[in-house]
């Protein structure tokens, strides 16, 4: 998105984005057609809470809306709040309730550059297995430990698949951070096979390690209704064993760790 347009162009090109058309948008919000064509072109200002109103429908990202309300002449509406901060402390609960809650299958706490902030032991314990020491993930990018040669894309058993799937993701993701689109231009592009005649309904992960084959599916936990840019940039990537086999390893190999710690 330009940043240097009005307000009015950018809140067109979010709508377009979103595939909508102007009475589209006017349904959604109750702003009238004629009202939210004029915004558009500029022959009329809308007040911050028209404003919050489109930008809701259309789900903008909140960095994104704090450039419409800039460039409509409001202060920002959203901040960035640093995930240390005792405003956050319930948040940071939170975060250490579910990847704890997560073990013995691995749960990974990133930000919006794919960057690592926590993880649970079992995420260690995974590491163990594959060969790769679990502090390793201190400051870790779990992008560039995917695709570089020599991280965690090594020990994919369908590694090109999941590198394929994850710059796919990521260039998504990308398109409105900058940040992030810095880190993929550092960072090989996958080979792109042709996709099989038929797909499964979900793509596992699947990893060699020293107790054999682990499959792995992934999900992701976000925060429901954010209002802070830094509580939309946080998501955990939980990998939960799809098979009893990876289920017993992963047991197991926790078993071990806990009694090692103790």
């Amino acid at each position: 998105m330009d940043t240097r347009a009005t307000a009015g162009a950018q809140l067109r090109q979010l709508r377009r984005q979103a595939n909508l058309s102007q009475l589209d948008l006017a349904l959604l919000t109750g702003v009238s057609q004629r009202h939210l064509s004029c915004i558009e072109t500029g022959r009329a200002k809308a007040g911050p809470g028209t404003l919050h109103t489109l930008l809701t429908a259309l789900e903008a990202p909140l960095d994104h809306a704090n450039r419409v309300f800039l460039a409509a002449g409001y202060a920002p509406r959203y901040a960035a709040t640093a995930l240390a901060s005792p405003a956050m402390t319930a948040i940071r609960e939170a975060l250490s309730h579910v990847l704890h809650a997560n073990n013995p299958a691995p749960a990974i706490l990133l930000d919006s550059e794919w960057r690592v902030l926590a993880a649970n032991a079992s995420t260690g314990v995974l590491f163990e297995l594959v060969g790769i020491k679990p502090d390793a993930a201190d400051g870790l990018n779990l992008l560039t430990t995917l695709l570089q040669a020599g991280g965690l894309g090594d020990h994919l058993i369908n590694a090109e698949e999941i590198r394929r799937l994850a710059w796919q993701r990521a260039t998504r993701e990308a398109l409105g951070n900058p940040a992030l689109a810095a880190v993929l231009a550092n960072l090989p592009v996958p080979a792109c096979p042709e996709l099989p005649s038929e797909l499964p309904p979900l793509v596992l992960t699947r990893i060699r390690s020293s107790r054999g084959e682990l499959t792995f599916l992934s999900t992701f936990t976000t925060f429901g209704m954010p209002q802070d840019i830094t509580l939309t940039s946080l998501r955990i990537e939980h990998l939960i064993p799809a098979d009893d086999a990876t289920w017993q390893v992963m047991r197991a190999a926790c078993a071990d760790y806990s009694a090692l710690v103790l």
